[in-house]
């Protein structure tokens, strides 16, 4: 099977080596020339706890014809300036909403793959991570595209993957939970548990969290859990996580608030919702973002 993943990025790094690891014809799609050459030359190295995985995979700059998969895991923002083949399988496992939307536009619906992954990475450098914890892979098809191949290759490489009927509901669910700890951690500098030891911040969070679901809730979405109790939990398991927006600040590079805090807040005008505090951090966190800019 061919496997190609778009976006070298921490999440990238981890599916990329994996996959490759468990004999899958894996491909990496970096759209920085630069950058790819580095890559191709000093290979990929993931970190876990147990072990140190170490492999030479392809990176080109175009995403390759003829695939049997392709996974996008570029920040959200990036999604439209993809060029992709289309009626292939694709497969976004991004950070917040939209994606799988701006997926049919580029590549057709029938073709959509869609779900949200719970596996922690750190960027250490450049081809080298940290794979911080393992987590569950949920996607299931937008429209009508099969889910067996992708669900097939995921498992065979030691995900642990789950098909869902609702796609849209998960990547919602994932969003309330990022809208309330994402920000919080690029705004106090600090990893995911840390949230809990601040009665500040976890009042935030769990606020966060509920306007979130609000917004969610005139779409027609249901939850059959507190994604607030939900949102500590995941705080206090990946407690020593650094989140993908708070790796962004300090990298000085643009955070995904945008596809995140932003589309809660937009759709909750759509709605005659307000969400005064998801507004504030979402100035906040746009700030940062320009501060770092000009530092």
């Amino acid at each position: 099977m061919k496997v190609a993943i778009i976006g070298p990025g921490a999440l990238g790094c981890v599916f990329a080596v994996r996959l490759a690891n468990a004999n899958v014809q894996t491909t990496l799609v970096d759209h920085r020339t630069d950058r790819a050459a580095r890559l191709n030359q000093n290979g990929i190295v993931v970190e876990t706890a147990r072990e140190t995985l170490t492999e030479n995979i392809p990176v080109i700059t175009e995403t390759p014809q003829k695939q049997d998969l392709v996974i996008v895991l570029v920040k959200a923002y990036a999604t439209a300036g993809l060029s992709l083949p289309s009626n292939t399988p694709t497969l976004t496992l991004q950070n917040g909403l939209g994606n799988a939307e701006t997926l049919c536009s580029l590549v057709g619906s029938q073709a959509v793959l869609a779900g949200v992954t719970s596996e922690a990475a750190t960027l250490l450098a450049e081809g080298r991570v940290r794979h911080v914890a393992s987590g569950r892979t949920l996607f299931g098809a937008w429209t009508s595209c099969s889910t067996e191949p992708a669900f097939t290759v995921l498992r065979d490489a030691g995900f642990d993957v789950e098909l869902t009927d609702a796609p849209g509901q998960a990547i919602w669910q994932k969003t309330a939970i990022n809208a309330g700890i994402n920000p919080i951690t690029a705004l106090l500098d600090v990893p995911n548990g840390e949230i809990l030891q601040i009665p500040e911040a976890r009042q935030l969070m769990r606020d966060l969290v509920v306007e979130a679901v609000k917004v969610a809730t005139t779409e027609g979405y249901r939850f059959d859990c507190s994604l607030v109790e939900y949102a500590e939990e995941v705080c206090s398991q990946t407690a020593e996580n650094i989140s993908s927006m708070l790796q962004d600040v300090r990298a000085g590079k643009k955070t995904e608030i945008d596809a995140i805090s932003g589309v809660v807040v937009e759709r909750a005008q759509v709605a005659a919702l307000h969400t005064p505090r998801t507004k504030v951090v979402l100035q906040l966190v746009r700030g940062l973002e320009q501060r770092t800019k000009q530092a």
